[in-house]
C-alpha cells in the first residue's frame, strides 16, 4: 500500500480537515511540515503539489490532490471500508449529506474562517483583532447557526442520522472558536451545543489536536 502523505501545518484548519478524515478512517501516514514563515508552500517543489501555493497538499501513491474538502471525499470514498463510514451508500441521503457539505464550505466557513483569523491567528502573530469585524462576523455566523439549530432538531448530524463529512468539516474551525468569545454563539442554541460537544469529543479529533503539541 502506498504511503499516504500530508503537506501542511498542524495549526492550519484546512490541513486539520484532512487529517481528522485520515484519523477517523484508522489510515497510517506521513505528515510533512511546511515551514509558512520560511516560504515553503512557495517553493519550487510544493507548487508541483499545489500550483496555488496553499496547505494542504495530499499525495496516495501517484495521486497528488489540493483542496481540503476535495481530500477528504477522495479519503472518505477510496477508503469506505475503513474507519468510520464518512459517507452514505444510499444516493438519496448522501446527496442530503452533500447539501450541508456545501453549507459548510459557503455559508458557514467565509464568516467563521475570518473569525478565527481575528480571534486567534491575529493574536497569534501580534496583530490586534477588530472588535468591529468580530461583531459583524458573529451576527452573520449567529444567522447560519439558527438554520443549524433548525435543522438539528431533525436529526442528530447536519447530514443525517450518522457522523459524516458534513460535521467533520467544521472541526478545525469550531476548536479555535470554542476557545473565543464566539463560543456564546454555539452555547446559546441547545442543538447546536450538543452536535458540537458530540463531534468535539470524538478521539479521532483528539489525535488532530494532540499533532499541535508535539
Amino acid at each position: 500500500m502506498a504511503v499516504l502523505k500530508v503537506h501542511g501545518s498542524p495549526f492550519s484548519t484546512a490541513v486539520m480537515r484532512v487529517v481528522a478524515a485520515l484519523y477517523e478512517k484508522e489510515l497510517e501516514f506521513e505528515f510533512v511540515t511546511i515551514d509558512m514563515k520560511a516560504g515553503q508552500h512557495k517553493s519550487e517543489a510544493f507548487l508541483a503539489l499545489n500550483p496555488f501555493g496553499q496547505i494542504p497538499a495530499f499525495e496516495d501513491g501517484d495521486l497528488k490532490l489540493f483542496e481540503s474538502r476535495a481530500i477528504t471525499q477522495y479519503i472518505a470514498h477510496e477508503y469506505a471500508s475503513n474507519g468510520t463510514q464518512l459517507i452514505c451508500p444510499d444516493s438519496k441521503k448522501m446527496a442530503i449529506m452533500s447539501v450541508w457539505i456545501e453549507v459548510e464550505a459557503h455559508q458557514y466557513d467565509p464568516h467563521a474562517a475570518k473569525l478565527c483569523y481575528e480571534l486567534f491567528y491575529k493574536p497569534m502573530f501580534g496583530q490586534t483583532t477588530d472588535p468591529a469585524a468580530v461583531e459583524d462576523l458573529e451576527a452573520k455566523l449567529g444567522k447560519v447557526l439558527d438554520v443549524y439549530e433548525a435543522r438539528l432538531t431533525q436529526s442528530k448530524y447536519l447530514g443525517g442520522d450518522c457522523l459524516g463529512l458534513a460535521d467533520l468539516h467544521h472541526l478545525p474551525t469550531l476548536h479555535y472558536l470554542l476557545g473565543s468569545s464566539a463560543k456564546k454563539l454555539f452555547d446559546s442554541r441547545p442543538h447546536v451545543s450538543a452536535w458540537v460537544a458530540d463531534i468535539t469529543a470524538r478521539p479521532a479529533w483528539a489525535k488532530v489536536i494532540a499533532m499541535q503539541k508535539s
